[in-house]
């Protein structure tokens, strides 16, 4: 495993966003498995809005542990990926399926809790005729997302943390966590610091 992927494990997306600035992270994908989280590194496949002959090669190429991560432009006309992909997939340990487009047999997504994200859900099949680029810089949901970057899931949506920045989100992510927990065990106890909202409220007279 990555090591950098370890870092992640157990990091909600909600903590990771408010540790880039909350400006980061898709906001259109949802989940379409049943439960669970994902973590990975990405492999980024670029294609022809409804088209995926594209995404059926990086499939031949990508790494176990490794997100197939598909910039499909947002496009919703098409599935860019359905069940017999999904099935390949986890045959080869791909961690999951972050698709800026559709996705087709969301049941059996949910059947197999194979982690996915994307943007919608159709009937309607794609075409296989390119053209297409894999591990390239692409877009997802208005997101840069360079191959090698890590890519966090959870009930909550997915966001994507650069290489070069993973260390120290992670390390700032862990602090939240600890920071977190101590004002939940504060509530459990009755007690519940809230006077930063006074400050707050007097920096709206200035």
């Amino acid at each position: 495993m990555d090591p950098l992927v370890k870092l992640f494990e157990g990091i909600p997306s909600s903590i990771i966003s408010d540790s880039m600035r909350r400006i980061v992270g898709a906001h259109t994908l949802a989940p379409r498995h049943a439960s669970g989280d994902l973590v990975g590194v990405a492999y980024t496949v670029k294609v022809r809005p409804g088209d995926n002959l594209y995404i059926h090669d990086a499939l031949r190429k990508i790494k176990p542990g490794q997100v197939l991560v598909v910039d499909g432009g947002g496009v919703t006309e098409r599935a860019l990926v359905g069940e017999i992909m999904m099935t390949a997939a986890k045959m080869r340990s791909v961690a999951g399926f972050v698709i800026d487009g559709a996705i087709r047999d969301s049941d059996a997504f949910k059947t197999h809790n194979f982690p996915c994200y994307c943007k919608g859900v159709t009937h309607q099949g794609p075409l296989k005729n390119g053209p297409g680029e894999q591990e390239v810089p692409v877009s997802i949901d208005g997101c840069v997302v360079s191959p090698g970057d890590i890519v966090v899931g959870d009930c909550d949506g997915v966001v994507f943390i650069p290489r070069g920045q993973a260390e120290q989100v992670a390390t700032i992510s862990r602090d939240r966590i600890a920071a977190e927990t101590r004002v939940l065990a504060g509530i459990a106890k009755g007690v519940y610091d809230d006077s930063w909202i006074d400050d707050a409220l007097k920096a709206q007279l200035v």
